[in-house]
């Protein structure tokens, strides 16, 4: 079938690799054309995924009208800051009641929406049928074949068992989790605690506060959403937990490489200029953070994170901040 996948970043171009290698017509919408031509010329995106070849039945286009002509199934994974623009001058093309599955992770800076309330609000009189595919997935690794499971968040039980099914592979496993805020909070928070690890890490902290980082920011993460609705349980999960980890301890993680380079001393608008991929925990901190002071939510890695990136606060001044809060019980 024909599946359209907007945004070829590393993670856009892996699914859609994933599924042109299971056989369906997939159609990578991208903006640059040097990207269009070599995914179709020569079978790499070395922007984004340098030395991994790519499906030989994998086309990109950069006329998005013709990438979705005829889809059944839309993948988006263009940045989460970006999608509510993307969506809104896309709107006229998208097929009625079309399934959706966002691939983007975040909270929207100014809004405080998730993904799926900016899917539904742009698309408002389209009914998307709406999906969240978030866990821990390296694209690289996706691309490599590697043993990858992720959690798929949507209420429809009828969409999700299409989308499971078209996902998954021998070597992607998809797990379909109802509770689609939960999916997508996990997802978004996850980035954040990335950034504190690497701070972490990046001033020669050792193993023990890292393990500290990922267990409470895992509970700051529960908090967050159970306040929004979502279940505490989703956040044991491949969206939560699992995602947390691999982006708190993995080199790849973009977000945790944040982290490391400013606890080494460096500024982080030289930090992301020289990063070709978004690093989504940056905005999603000052999103989350002001998140939370709306609602009067204890996030303070969040928080301590944000007064680091946004604020000049000393990185180590935030860590002895962390450790001399208040006592109590966990």
């Amino acid at each position: 079938m024909r599946i359209a996948v907007l945004g070829a970043g590393s993670w856009g171009t892996a699914l859609a690799n994933l599924l042109a290698e299971k056989g369906e017509d997939v159609r990578l919408w991208a903006r640059r054309a040097d990207v269009v031509r070599e995914i179709n010329e020569a079978g790499f995106n070395a922007r984004y995924l340098p030395g991994r070849a790519l499906s030989p039945s994998l086309r990109a286009d950069a006329d998005v009208g013709r990438a979705l002509e005829g889809a059944r199934c839309v993948l988006l994974a263009v940045p989460c800051q970006q999608l509510a623009s993307c969506l809104r001058g896309l709107r006229h093309v998208f097929p009625d009641s079309i399934a959706m599955v966002c691939a983007s992770k975040g909270v929207e800076l100014g809004t405080f929406r998730t993904m799926r309330q900016v899917v539904e609000e742009e698309l408002s009189g389209l009914n998307p049928r709406y999906a969240m595919l978030s866990g821990p997935s390296f694209a690289s690794e996706v691309v490599d074949r590697q043993p990858t499971a992720v959690a798929l968040g949507c209420a429809d039980a009828d969409v999700a068992d299409f989308v499971q099914a078209l996902f998954s592979t021998e070597t992607f496993r998809v797990y379909v989790n109802p509770d689609v805020t939960g999916v997508e909070l996990g997802g978004a928070v996850k980035n954040i605690m990335a950034i504190a690890s690497g701070i972490s890490d990046g001033l020669g902290f050792g193993e023990n506060a890292r393990a500290a980082l990922i267990t409470r920011g895992l509970s700051e993460m529960s908090r967050l959403g159970v306040a929004m609705g979502a279940s505490p349980a989703t956040f044991m999960g491949l969206s939560g937990m699992g995602d947390l980890v691999l982006t708190c301890t993995g080199d790849q993680s973009r977000n945790r490489r944040v982290g490391l380079a400013i606890g080494r001393g460096r500024a982080l608008d030289e930090i992301l200029s020289g990063m070709h991929n978004v690093a989504e925990g940056v905005k999603t901190t000052r999103a989350v953070y002001q998140l939370g002071q709306g609602r009067g939510l204890d996030l303070p890695i969040t928080s301590q994170v944000h007064a680091v990136l946004f604020e000049g606060k000393d990185p180590a001044v935030a860590v002895r901040e962390l450790m001399t809060r208040p006592l109590r019980g966990e």
